[in-house]
């Protein structure tokens, strides 16, 4: 075998050896991202939906698609189908006891859920990459949560959302639901209390 025949083998064993460790780099960054990142499949685009300068995103009426089966264990170890609240409004909320965005907005949907409560509005938490619930239980403890959350430690849930819909991307998302079970607005950021109101407005003032 020529010199530059094993000079070539040599390189193409190194290549292949270095490959484990860009994975395992790639795995890390998302890892250290993972507040930010929700790792779901599909975009959001093909929706025609309206991206408002507030970061939220809503789509008219006639324009939304179904939301997807969001149903479970929850937290606290019941079961939970979210379309069971069909004719309600439905904000739901991903989190994770983890996050520290997740915990400066708590105290905002608390407050919010508790004032709409009674316009039929309901609320409800995906708890995601808490391995264990105890923490995420004594999240709810510590800001007073009064409304249930899906337990979705891999998140399965997710991914239930279709491609090329208002999907929650990222660590805390937020997704309103209409009365008749349509994704109407989503965000991919904390919420403040204005925030948080200003984005279930439009959909609480339709008939």
């Amino acid at each position: 075998m020529s010199a530059a025949r094993r000079a070539f083998k040599r390189l193409n064993r190194s290549r292949i050896r270095t490959v484990p460790g860009i994975a395992g780099t790639a795995a890390l960054a998302l890892a250290l991202t993972a507040c930010g990142s929700g790792g779901t499949s599909g975009g959001s685009g093909g929706v025609g939906f309206v991206m408002g300068k507030d970061g939220i995103a809503t789509v008219k009426a006639g324009e939304r698609v179904d939301a997807p089966d969001l149903s479970g264990p929850t937290v606290d170890g019941k079961q939970l189908d979210v379309a069971d609240y069909k004719g309600k409004i439905v904000v739901i909320n991903l989190w994770g006891s983890w996050c520290p965005p997740c915990r400066a907005e708590a105290v905002n949907f608390v407050k919010v859920a508790k004032d709409t409560a009674g316009k039929g509005v309901q609320f409800v938490g995906i708890n995601t990459r808490d391995t264990d619930t105890e923490p995420a239980k004594a999240f709810e403890k510590e800001y007073g949560v009064p409304y249930p959350s899906l337990y979705d430690p891999t998140g399965k849930l997710m991914l239930r959302f279709k491609k090329g819909t208002l999907n929650p991307q990222a660590i805390p998302s937020t997704v309103v639901i209409d009365r008749s079970g349509k994704i109407a607005a989503r965000t991919l950021q904390a919420l403040s209390e204005d925030r948080l109101r200003e984005m279930l407005a439009p959909v609480l003032a339709e008939k």
